[in-house]
């Protein structure tokens, strides 16, 4: 080729060629697009592969009449012979030009070389084939020696190992087409490869290894190198950390011989190469690299002495072949659906997941055809794990992706149900898409206060005509049915009390961070304690309420106080009118209003005091002997407000900001009553639901079916309706129900405690899966103080009681503090006695934290292994403002 023709070359590549993998090769190309995309990338600048054809394909022409021999020795004299040839003039002076734009006249520059895909073949760094290590890089070159590396990487293309590689995959071994980049040489301290999986196993987890120096210390193990491991989910941290001697790098004392061994200061050579945020920091990197290109990355960069990270490198992880796995996650979940939960209740509790949020999916924006597309994943969000309720979270992130306004409120999401961590690879969102985003909410939220009412509204209406008593088994099916779609076109308006509780919640955590960064988590909590009364603290009142006029009567109060355990025979001469009309009003009134409330009244299992209404005087009982009474319940609420607004006005003396933050923490709670209010109907709902499936139980029993109305628990909704409606294959319902059963006698029987999180291989049954899950060490830290997320302010001192069974009275947690695993609405008739609340699970807004707000009492949640590692009766100090447990002695 003439000088005329390589004129007409673009002799170098740089935005946008630059991003051209069939010019540049995927090396470069994709640090092209990373820098395009945001991330830091040193300058760089690319010979492309059509200048390696035109300058080197002619002198392999030439050199192709010469003798051959072995295919590594003919190789060998291709690399020499490209070697001696070296670049010619017209680009030695473009690289001379560009090299003072990079790297400054005085600065060094890396020069690499990246084999380019010929038409429909394989390059290196390919999302199949790394093709790795197998080109020469130059780092530390002067601008004076830019274009011999130049020529060097042309001829690498030819070196023994890369022709062998070729030679292995049955490519043409003498066959490359070469691109070379030249960037600017970092000078960092510290180096690091990162994979987003485990290379090794391609397990959940990111991988870093870093050394002092530079990368290739580590790539090629001669540095001393320290490894870290980030569960993906969790963030948390493993460390293998080395005794350091050896680095690479450039020794100022010896400039000219490039790259040396450096010693390690002995200072440093027992402390990590990474701290662990800057550890964390790595992984969210490389999760966003990960995100960026659509799969697991290998990343190399290197840290500079300010601690700025330069990305020098991305490719695939080509590893081993790992199963995919579905991570699942019950901290908010446990709090509905609690312990073992039998088929029935899973089955409806699918259904009611899939129809509400399709609803409010579809109140929000999302067009219909995206709800189709998307049908299977909404089918999808609960999982049923050895008798216990799990959420699908990977499901549930790409289900509320569909709502482009939700953007900004994941991690306010995620830190309000537990899951903060699990997505730190999302891209972060500008403050333009925040606005935007937060506006379409604001709008779609307009009227929502008067929805609520209309639903409140319908629902009490419907409710309140529901009767089963004399339901014949069509009537059954019929009722159910019309219910369930009645659900469906309405139940997604409670959902959005969420939405607004995570965007009030978003705004008034920033505000008060910016306006009042000195005011503690108590400000927050106690601002959203007092207002009106929600449904579930009214069935509470109700209560107490009796207890007032039972303490009234000396006669009724000594024949309450003496009852003992024998309630029913006691419930029966109250509610008939034996101690008067007052006392079995009240009653009547209080299970015809608040019946479906009780302990894991989500569970259809569970037994509510619609069913058992005697189950009630046990509380009454209590409340009475604590001489409680509703103007004091609300009392409370009310000064811990007040309490919380002085301290408020402590740490933000602006008067205008401070009006804001009011009208922001009386969203939150509006929103928080809200939710609490449609809870209730939800209690309500699933009560219908249980007496709707019981009658139909009590159907398949006349039918032969079924031994007892009861078995219906372990058969699915599906199961039970379409054994009338002809939509069941099979017959055997009582030999399937007493499969499941005895089943979920093993699971409870085992107690099994499966962890909050966990993951499971997606190729594998679930049963199987499940058997590598170890129990949680819950009981590894034998340190007396216990953390967890502080809920609501005080410090109290008192014995603890362990409740691991829900059974327990009120009176037997009066003055103490209730340790538990997790809650759920219905133990409000138990929290009220209590002192103070620790419990494992629950977040900032679950049920326990604003029932402690609700309340005025110290509250702790998401204590890890409390109740295994608070012995029952010890004497404990609770700190609700700073989230701390202190196990004062073990002794009863």
């Amino acid at each position: 080729m003439d000088n005329h023709d390589l004129a007409q070359l673009d002799w170098l590549a740089d935005d946008p060629m630059l991003a051209d993998a069939t010019l540049c090769g995927n090396k470069f190309a994709r640090q092209a697009e990373l820098a395009a995309a945001g991330f830091t990338v040193p300058p760089l600048v690319c010979v492309p592969a059509p200048v390696f054809d035109a300058v080197v394909g002619p002198v392999l022409a030439a050199a192709g009449e010469a003798a051959g021999g072995a295919t590594v020795d003919r190789a060998r004299e291709l690399r020499e012979t490209v070697r001696r040839a070296g670049v010619p003039d017209a680009l030695r002076r473009l690289l001379d030009e560009r090299f003072d734009a990079i790297a400054g006249p005085g600065g060094l520059v890396a020069v690499r070389a990246c084999v380019v895909p010929a038409a429909g073949g394989v390059g290196e760094d390919s999302a199949t084939d790394p093709f790795a290590g197998l080109s020469d890089s130059f780092l530390y070159v002067r601008r004076a020696d830019v274009a011999d590396r130049v020529a060097d990487c042309w001829a690498s293309a030819f070196n023994p190992e890369a022709v062998l590689y070729r030679l292995h995959k049955g490519m043409d071994p003498l066959a490359a087409r070469v691109a070379v980049g030249v960037q600017r040489m970092v000078l960092g301290e510290r180096s690091f490869v990162a994979f987003t999986r485990d290379p090794r196993d391609g397990a959940d987890r990111c991988v870093i290894a870093a050394a002092y120096g530079i990368g290739e210390g580590v790539v090629q193990e001669k540095a001393d190198v320290d490894h870290f491991f980030v569960d993906r989910a969790t963030r948390a941290v493993e460390s293998r950390v080395e005794t350091k001697t050896r680095a690479v790098g450039r020794d100022p004392l010896r400039p000219e011989a490039g790259v040396v061994d450096i010693p390690v200061d002995p200072e440093r050579a027992a402390l990590p190469v990474l701290g662990d945020a800057e550890v964390l920091d790595l992984a969210a990197l490389a999760l966003r690299v990960e995100e960026h290109f659509g799969g697991p990355q290998d990343i190399e960069g290197t840290i500079t002495a300010d601690g700025r990270v330069h990305l020098v490198q991305a490719r695939p992880v080509v590893s081993a072949a790992a199963a995919p796995t579905l991570l699942w996650d019950n901290n908010n979940a446990t709090e509905t659906f609690p312990g073992v939960s039998c088929a029935l209740t899973y089955s409806m509790g699918r259904a009611l997941i899939e129809a509400g949020f399709t609803d409010l999916y579809r109140r929000m924006g999302v067009p219909a055809e995206t709800l189709r597309a998307h049908r299977p994943l909404l089918a999808q969000m609960i999982g049923y794990l050895d008798g216990h309720i799990y959420y699908a979270i990977d499901n549930w992130y790409r289900l509320h992706r569909m709502m482009r306004c939700f953007r900004p409120l994941f991690p306010t999401w995620e830190q309000g149900l537990g899951l903060a961590g699990r997505d730190p690879g999302r891209r972060r969102v500008g403050p333009v898409t925040k606005v935007l985003s937060l506006a379409e909410i604001g709008w779609r939220l307009a009227g929502h206060p008067r929805r609520i009412r209309e639903f409140l509204g319908w629902w009490d209406e419907r409710h309140a005509n529901l009767d089963v008593a004399r339901m014949s088994p069509s009537e059954v099916v019929a009722a159910y049915r019309t219910l369930w779609t009645e659900v469906g076109e309405r139940w997604g308006l409670t959902l959005i009390n969420g939405l607004a509780l995570f965007a009030s919640t978003w705004a008034a955590n920033g505000a008060l961070r910016r306006w009042a960064p000195d005011a503690d988590r108590s400000v927050l909590n106690g601002m959203l304690s007092g207002g009106p009364v929600n449904r579930s603290a009214l069935a509470v009142h109700s209560l107490v309420a009796i207890a007032e006029h039972v303490a009234d009567v000396p006669p009724l109060r000594e024949a309450l106080l003496a009852a003992g355990d024998d309630t029913e025979r006691l419930w029966a001469r109250l509610s008939g009118g034996a101690y008067g009309d007052t006392v079995a009003v009240l009653l009547r009134e209080h299970i015809e209003r608040y019946g479906d409330r009780a302990i894991q009244d989500n569970k259809l299992e569970s037994v509510t005091p619609r069913q058992a209404p005697w189950t009630v005087l046990p509380a009454v009982r209590a409340y009475l002997r604590q001489g409680r009474t509703v103007a004091a319940s609300v009392a409370t609420g009310e000064r811990v407000r007040a309490e919380a607004w002085q301290e408020l006005r402590r740490h933000c003396r602006n008067p205008v900001k401070r009006a804001v933050l009011r009208f922001l923490f009386d969203g939150m709670r509006t929103f928080l009553r809200n939710r609490e209010d449609t809870r209730f109907c939800r209690s309500q709902l699933i009560g219908d639901l249980r007496a709707l499936l019981l009658r139909q139980g009590e159907h398949l029993v006349a039918a032969g079916r079924l031994d007892r109305p009861r078995d219906v628990l372990d058969l699915t909704v599906e199961e039970v309706l379409g054994a009338f409606d002809g939509t069941v294959p099979g017959a055997d319902l009582r030999g399937l129900a007493a499969v499941r059963a005895a089943e979920r006698e093993r699971w409870t029987a085992e107690d099994r405690q499966l962890p909050a999180r966990l993951e499971t291989v997606a190729d594998r049954p679930l049963t199987l899966a499940l058997t590598d899950v170890a129990r949680p060490a819950s009981d590894v830290a034998d340190s007396a103080v216990l953390t967890g997320l502080a809920s609501s302010a005080g410090t109290v001192r008192g014995r603890a009681m362990v409740v691991l069974d829900p059974s327990v009275t009120a009176e037997e947690t009066g003055d103490r503090i209730l340790v538990a695993r997790e809650t759920d609405p219905g133990w409000l008739f138990l929290m009220m006695s209590a002192k103070a609340l620790v419990v494992e699970r629950g977040t900032l807004l679950s049920h326990t934290a604003v029932t402690g707000r609700l309340l005025g009492i110290p509250t702790v949640v998401a204590v890890a292994g409390a109740t295994t590692r608070i012995p029952d009766g010890a004497l404990l100090e609770v700190d609700g403002a700073a989230g701390v447990v202190r196990i004062l002695d073990g002794a009863p």
